[in-house]
């Protein structure tokens, strides 16, 4: 598939026998086979296959499609990479299901047991501190909810952090967030390893950015990186309030670069201002089921908000709010309208119908994760069934004039933008029914939707474009929805440089 002249790491003068896709296409090719030409980072020609010269290394598409280049605008870098050493919990049915999966997980070099992915909405059983303790005895042991604003800790993990036992052995938002970062920073060359590892995987899935929005201060751990000869991905990175004093007296400002080649430049000031579904926490106008002085939880007053995000705007930065709850989106919303802030509302999972148009009105992009409407449809039907707002509203936001950003909030979901792209357009996975299916966006929407400007730009290549491309087996606009998800990537170039070749 690839030419033996072009290998991972070498700027190939074509990608030969390559499709074009794209519904506001201006060339004149069609179906036609069509070379590419790169030169410099860009592409500087689109010509009929076999009429111009191949100089140079040459990536032959076999007559596969170009398409640009993808990212996922939501990822916690750290922690979704050291999912590789920590025992997974997705297939837990029940509490004491998920404790004996921990009681027999092996212990890491640190003399912990950590694992990942449990969702105890819709267990039967609750977890409780005696029936860790029960089955793992007397070597710490964390368990972080899928959505990562819970941890389930047993008595040893309790004493280990220095935090006051509850008998549910659950911690919630921010003490939750303290014990993943906590976890993630245990050894930073581990981390840095395994997140390179995870970014080389990535860009077989066709990946040239992500958004890293870690709870760290990720100035100085991709200034690490960097110096390492991280060079495979498209990073920027959030700032996190605890930061934003720093940030600002270091003068960062959105879009600032750490290396000559910008690849790594300085992203939004992430604010968390509300919880999460899984864990009954995101704020909403009704009660949760069965809890009628639950509606979740404000992290962040909203004048507090107002106040963060009219420091970071003065000081240039943009910012990315976590809103999933309506209420909370709606304090996300006046706070951009009060601030004049740009950037976006991160997650966007349950929205006001009024809200709505609002996203474009005030220039708000929505970055969103369509495989959590998948992963999260029958918690949704439980947990919300009383909400009137718009559940996962992806259609009505972009009817609407938003500009969509799709992400996967890895770990919470995979990191594959495939999978996003699949449960966009077809909302659905394991040949279910779709779920609210009105609320499905078009194929080309989702594309667009998946590249580093988001839905409201174009998707179709052209002559000056950076080189940021992937070379896929099919075409991702006339797929269904399992070939979507199986969708082979046989090349990924970042500015021309092959970062993935098959």
């Amino acid at each position: 598939m690839i030419r033996r002249d072009a290998h991972r790491g070498e700027r190939p003068s074509v990608i030969a026998g390559a499709r074009l896709t794209g519904v506001d296409r201006l060339d004149p090719f069609g179906d036609d086979l069509v070379d590419v030409h790169l030169a410099g980072g860009r592409i500087v020609d689109l010509a009929p296959a076999g009429a111009l010269p191949h100089r140079g290394p040459v990536v032959d598409a076999q007559g596969g499609w170009v398409i640009p280049g993808l990212w996922d605008h939501h990822v916690h870098t750290v922690q979704w990479a050291l999912v590789a050493q920590r025992q997974p919990l997705h297939e837990a049915r029940s509490a004491a299901e998920a404790a004996a999966i921990m009681g027999a997980a092996r212990v890491l070099g640190d003399g912990r047991r950590v694992g990942t992915g449990f969702r105890d909405a819709l267990w039967a059983d609750a977890p409780t501190l005696a029936l860790l303790d029960e089955r793992t005895g007397d070597v710490p042991t964390y368990l972080i909810n899928a959505d990562v604003h819970s941890v389930w800790l047993n008595s040893a993990a309790f004493a280990r952090e220095g935090y006051p036992i509850d008998a549910s052995g659950l911690v919630r938002e921010e003490p939750a967030f303290e014990i993943s970062r906590r976890l993630n920073a245990a050894d930073p060359i581990l981390g840095d390893r395994l997140v390179s590892d995870a970014l080389d995987a990535a860009a077989a899935r066709g990946i040239v950015g992500v958004v890293d929005l870690d709870m760290a201060w990720n100035a100085d751990a991709w200034a690490r990186r960097l110096a390492a000869g991280f060079d495979t991905t498209r990073i920027r990175f959030g700032v996190y309030p605890a930061q934003l004093d720093r940030a600002l007296a270091e003068g960062l400002a959105t879009g600032d670069a750490l290396d000559p080649d910008g690849l790594v430049r300085v992203g939004s000031l992430k604010v968390i201002t509300d919880g999460s579904l899984g864990t009954r926490t995101a704020a909403c106008s009704h009660a949760y089921p069965g809890d009628p002085h639950n509606h979740g939880v404000l992290t962040v007053a909203p004048d507090a908000l107002v106040d963060m995000m009219t420091r970071a705007t003065g000081g240039g930065l943009s910012c990315a709010v976590h809103a999933i709850g309506d209420l909370a989106n709606s304090h996300a919303l006046d706070a951009f309208a009060l601030t004049g802030a740009t950037g976006t509302i991160e997650h966007a999972q349950l929205v006001a119908h009024a809200d709505i148009p609002r996203f474009a009105r005030l220039g708000v992009s929505a970055s969103v994760q369509p495989e959590h409407a998948i992963d999260d449809r029958d918690m949704t039907d439980s947990i919300w069934a009383g909400q009137t707002a718009l559940a996962y509203p992806l259609r009505a936001l972009a009817e609407a004039g938003a500009n969509l950003l799709f992400g996967s909030d890895a770990p919470v979901a995979p990191l594959d933008p495939w999978a996003a792209l699949a449960a966009a357009v077809h909302r659905t996975r394991d040949g279910r029914e779709p779920w609210h299916p009105a609320q499905a966006v078009d194929a080309a929407t989702a594309l667009a939707a998946s590249t580093a400007a988001g839905s409201l730009a174009r998707a179709t290549l052209m002559p000056g474009d950076t080189a940021d491309l992937v070379v896929v087996d099919r075409d991702p606009l006339t797929a269904d929805e399992p070939a979507l998800r199986a969708t082979e990537v046989q090349a990924t170039l970042l500015a021309g440089r092959l970062t993935h070749a098959r």
